[in-house]
């Protein structure tokens, strides 16, 4: 126990005083040395166990399913890639992410083309790219999720929240399923007597744009479904509202971060713009930023395809959403039109008479195209995601005939 420098001290002392002190003396100096043996021995084991990798707390909303065997995945994976080369990268032109997983687990991924043409860097696993309206999806479900914290309800009205709001019926519901009224801000703001196009748009701006007497209703609440993004614009503001935090530090904080999304995050315009993967036109020309880019909630958050499986494999777990929730959320809200096509909430889907349905989400920003597809009956996610333009990443929802009864064939085209 002890060392030799701790013996020689300890003789020293003894040698130094009278015998009948020595008794005391020597319990005195034990107990000093053994309690600064016991400081040394608590440094070197902090110091080892801070060399050790801590184990990851466990994802509280990670849905284990049952494992596929290597026979389905490898049969899976080559009619997947015959897929993929003929459909979706067509004469070899897609530069982007594709990913096609079930029961959560990854069946086959693909990542080619540039995130920067001109200095060649590649796309990889680890290469975030723009979501476009996507980012729907995503913005949807932080506000159904204070909903179902008790903090927020769907039928409560926008200007219970945000007070200087003009139009005093529209609910959170109207905002989620697109059935608002509300005109979109990306056609109101190429009006020069509303916006200087010189000037970068931001949410505040959109609100602030609302209250002028020019802009009206298209029609009233709940009559009718109009996809608009300002829907999402609205929505950005009332989640930071009601989080205290910016939109893009709420969506880290109470989305990202929680599912591991390491990926991901909300674009900044005005301090990354030179920083993100390009968007490009289907000649690889880049597509230049304009006077809406700075606004979010209906785009403008970055992900990979594994970063949106992590999201895809929560919506199953009713610990992230309750089951009530989710009963409102995937289904449809607009049958004023007969057809097939619907919108839940932050979410379309395709919905047959013989009761199958999809969900997905699709997206478009310059030359950004990307296909969110969520196949809830077989656990089935599809992802595409596209920062050279084309509209082949549509037809990604093909793919789900390869797993369910559903009316798609792998060989035609999706209108």
């Amino acid at each position: 126990m002890f060392n030799k420098a701790n013996i020689h001290i300890f003789k020293q002392i003894s040698q130094k005083r009278p015998i009948f002190m020595n008794f005391k003396l020597f319990y005195i100096v034990v107990f000093l040395l053994l309690f600064l043996q016991s400081c040394q021995l608590k440094d070197e084991n902090k110091l080892f166990s801070e060399n050790i990798k801590q184990p990851t707390p466990p994802n509280e909303y990670i849905v284990e399913f049952n494992s596929l065997t290597e026979e389905y995945k490898g049969q899976k994976r080559q009619e997947i890639e015959q897929f993929f080369n003929s459909k979706i990268n067509f004469e070899n032109k897609f530069s982007g992410s594709f990913l096609v997983a079930k029961n959560g687990q990854i069946i086959y991924e693909t990542y080619q083309g540039f995130a920067n043409y001109e200095k060649q860097q590649p796309i990889t696993a680890e290469t975030p790219l723009h979501l476009a309206s996507v980012s729907k999806v995503l913005t949807a479900a932080v506000v159904l999720r204070m909903i179902d914290e008790g903090k927020l309800t769907l039928n409560q009205t926008v200007t219970s929240i945000l007070d200087d709001f003009k139009f005093t019926n529209i609910t959170l519901q109207d905002l989620l399923n697109h059935r608002s009224g509300l005109p979109n801000y990306l056609y109101f703001t190429s009006d020069e007597t509303l916006w200087d196009k010189q000037k970068i748009l931001t949410n505040t701006d959109v609100f602030n744009l609302l209250k002028n007497p020019k802009i009206t209703l298209e029609f009233q609440p709940d009559q009718k479904f109009s996809y608009c993004n300002t829907n999402y614009v609205i929505l950005a503001l009332i989640i930071e509202k009601m989080s205290h935090l910016s939109y893009p530090e709420a969506m880290k904080t109470l989305l990202f971060e929680p599912l591991g999304m390491k990926n991901t995050f909300v674009f900044n315009y005005f301090t990354q713009k030179d920083n993100v993967s390009v968007s490009y036109k289907s000649t690889y020309q880049p597509t230049p930023y304009d006077h809406t880019d700075a606004v979010y909630g209906d785009k403008n958050i970055y992900s990979t395809p594994q970063d949106l499986l992590k999201f895809d494999r929560a919506t199953y777990s009713d610990t992230f959403m309750s089951k009530t929730l989710k009963n409102l959320i995937y289904k449809g809200y607009s049958y004023e039109k007969f057809g097939v096509k619907n919108y839940g909430l932050g979410i379309r889907l395709r919905e047959w008479e013989d009761g199958q349905k999809i969900f997905y989400h699709n997206g478009w920003w310059h030359g950004n195209t990307t296909s969110y597809i969520n196949d809830r009956n077989d656990t089935v996610t599809l992802i595409a995601l596209s920062n050279r333009y084309t509209k082949r990443v549509y037809q990604t929802i093909r793919l789900t005939a390869l797993f369910g009864n559903y009316p798609f064939t792998l060989q035609d085209e999706e209108e």
